[in-house]
């Protein structure tokens, strides 16, 4: 019987071993998809307890933050809304998160829990209500710590870049703040997530267009002007490091209208008048196209997160607002949009490098050969990818199924590798999740001749994969030295 989570935790052969001690585990981290707040960055914020960093609760202004994948296995558990968003106390929201990890057997908060217990706590003993006080009063001592600020945690990780997710109506002025400070040794670049322009179906939007017009002095009264204001907000973002988009979709789109049409939809939201989901699906595929093309032109990465349904039950939706746990995998179709859109940008030399998630498994055959029909002549190696195993994926099986599907479909040598779109600053052991379960699929290659034992040439793989690539495919190489 192997020991609980040692040194050689998912590492069952030799030649995996090697490569995790030897290679992965060696090289730093590039977080370029995360949901962490980069004014706690900014203020170097130190938390005050194990539940604050790992559970989070109510904001100043009633609104909710935390790690909603605790908070769905919580109330899978049965566990009280008091215990988990409420205003319980901060210790007995701990013990009853503690309370659950032990029936969690298999999922990856069960690993993920362990490892930052062990990482950044020094603690090794399974964790359950039996020792979870003591456990709470120990880590919270640590936290106190001048290096478990929010900067020396990063720092702890080896993390050398972090790529927030900010709004284009966003001032970026924690980034400045970042940038100013000589002390902070991380770099910290913001990413373009423009999801609140796409969404002409939602009642938002009118508002939110408002604001843009605001912080980009231009008057948005035709669809080209919306892309004006949408270029001037891309050049402000380039202006602060930015090298990377990010687009959350409910699915792939890709309906053409005339601009004609696109005036006269944009008309209507503007106006709050409801709009038609075909006439949604022109507009939001009109202006993707447009930022696209904007990436294209500086070089940057494009992300597209797709196949999730959001907010499902409409009344925790209205209590709690959205990324509080209530969304769910959609099984909508996604070939041929995803192959038109790409083919739309492909036609205008004005294909970005672009990453692709979806949240449902059974789109990996889709994205994988889809992206092999765009790789002809490309500037950089593997510039269409199958992003990592996203969100209800990220776990031990389902990153296996998605470097599997793409070793059989694609070349994961070039494999940009793992992020932790996450919340939380302790999340950074998901690469070291990642890069186990990695070594170990190389191993059993190896292992059972099916690739040769031929360690430089792994080993260079695995580094690739763990860092190198990232570094080159985002042009982070010309800020990390």
């Amino acid at each position: 019987m192997k020991p609980f989570m040692d040194k050689d935790f998912l590492l069952d052969t030799d030649t995996a071993k090697v490569l995790y001690h030897e290679h992965a585990a060696k090289m730093p981290i590039i977080d370029y998809h995360c949901h962490i707040n980069p004014m706690e960055i900014a203020k170097d914020k130190q938390y005050g307890t194990i539940t604050e960093i790992w559970l989070g609760g109510k904001t100043q202004d009633g609104g909710y933050f935390g790690d909603h994948y605790k908070w769905r296995l919580m109330r899978s558990n049965g566990v009280q809304e008091d215990l988990i968003t409420g205003d319980a106390d901060p210790e007995e929201k701990f013990v009853a998160w503690a309370g659950t990890l032990p029936k969690a057997i298999g999922n990856p908060l069960y690993h993920w829990t362990h490892l930052e217990l062990q990482r950044y706590f020094g603690v090794t003993e399974p964790l359950s209500e039996k020792n979870a006080r003591e456990v709470y009063r120990h880590c919270n001592e640590i936290l106190q710590k001048s290096d478990m600020s929010v900067r020396g945690i990063i720092e702890k990780s080896n993390v050398k870049l972090i790529c927030t997710t900010d709004d284009p109506i966003d001032s970026l002025e924690a980034h400045e703040l970042i940038k100013a400070d000589p002390t902070c040794k991380v770099a910290v670049l913001p990413a373009f997530r423009p999801d609140k322009a796409m969404r002409i179906d939602k009642p938002e939007f009118s508002a939110y267009m408002d604001q843009l017009e605001k912080v980009s002095g231009i008057t948005i009264d035709s669809m080209e002007a919306l892309r004006k204001a949408m270029y001037s907000r891309i050049e402000y973002f380039e202006a602060h490091g930015c090298r990377v988009s990010d687009h959350g979709l409910d699915r792939v789109l890709c309906e053409i209208a005339t601009e004609e049409e696109l005036d006269e939809i944009l008309r209507k939201g503007r106006a709050k008048e409801p709009v038609s989901v075909k006439e949604y699906e022109a507009f939001h595929t009109a202006l993707l196209l447009a930022c696209a093309k904007a990436y294209a032109e500086k070089h940057w990465v494009m992300q597209l997160h797709f196949g999730c349904i959001r907010n499902n039950s409409s009344k925790y939706y209205k209590l709690f607002g959205a990324d509080t746990g209530y969304d769910a995998m959609n099984d909508g179709t996604q070939a041929q949009n995803l192959a038109g859109f790409l083919d739309l940008l492909e036609k205008e030399d004005a294909l970005p490098r672009t990453i692709l998630y979806s949240l449902n498994p059974a789109d990996n055959g889709v994205i994988a050969t889809v992206m092999g029909a765009f790789q002809t002549n490309a500037e950089v190696p593997g510039k269409i990818q199958i992003g990592s195993a996203w969100w209800f994926n990220d776990h031990k099986y389902g990153m296996q199924q998605q470097m599997t599907d793409l070793m059989d479909l694609g070349v994961i040598g070039n494999f940009v590798g793992m992020l932790t779109d996450s919340r939380s600053y302790l999340s950074y052991t998901r690469h070291e999740y990642f890069r186990r379960i990695l070594c170990s699929m190389f191993g059993h290659l190896v292992e059972n001749g099916e690739y040769p034992n031929d360690m430089e040439t792994l080993g260079k793989i695995v580094e690739d994969i763990s860092y190198n690539n990232t570094l080159r495919y985002f042009r982070f190489d010309e800020i990390i030295k």
